[in-house]
């Protein structure tokens, strides 16, 4: 059996914003209505949290809920629980026109934080980060630069990002640019 690995073995970079590849993260798509009785129960009772509001994540005791779309949302659990997560979901969900699948391979995650972290999410993003636009628990899909992406901002202020693997470094070495001494904008502190 092959050695499970992060896509860049858990790489950082510091300056005006830290920027770290997290490790490996559990993530299950969850496609199917949102608005169904069957479907917040399936989230609360497998992951404790429940459908989230448009474009917000909302977190449970074993995991966290993120809306990707109207008729998506983004499981994100421990690496190792999440074929658990689908088969839960898959059970607690049987006979609903859904589709559940383990993603977590295909994806990296990036932590940015510091007291520029929302400067050097801007750069990248094409999203209004303003304090009062953008606040803890929100979630975006987007595109950092040329591929796309999505992120949210934790409670202390720092941001996850998501993307696909195959785009990892690309992403790794955009947001280390972005955070390099001497980029400093100012913007938001």
């Amino acid at each position: 059996m092959s050695n499970v690995v992060s896509a860049l073995n858990g790489v950082s970079r510091s300056g005006i914003a830290v920027v770290e590849e997290t490790g490996l993260r559990g993530m299950v798509t969850v496609r199917g209505d949102l608005a169904s009785k069957a479907m917040g129960k399936a989230l609360k009772d497998v992951i404790g949290a429940g459908v989230p509001e448009v474009r917000q994540i909302s977190s449970g005791d074993k995991g966290a809920v993120a809306w990707m779309s109207p008729d998506e949302l983004l499981v994100i659990c421990d690496h190792g629980a999440a074929d658990e997560v689908v088969a839960a979901l898959n059970a607690a969900l049987a006979g609903a026109h859904v589709l559940v699948v383990n993603v977590s391979d295909a994806r990296a995650v990036f932590k940015v934080s510091g007291q520029s972290a929302r400067d050097v999410i801007a750069k990248v993003a094409p999203v209004d980060l303003a304090p009062e636009a953008f606040e803890v628990g929100m979630m975006r899909r987007t595109r950092f630069a040329q591929v796309p992406a999505a992120f949210w901002m934790n409670a202390n202020e720092s941001f996850e990002v998501i993307c696909f693997r195959s785009v990892a470094q690309y992403v790794f070495d955009l947001l280390a640019v972005a955070s390099a001494e001497g980029s400093e904008v100012g913007f938001f502190n």
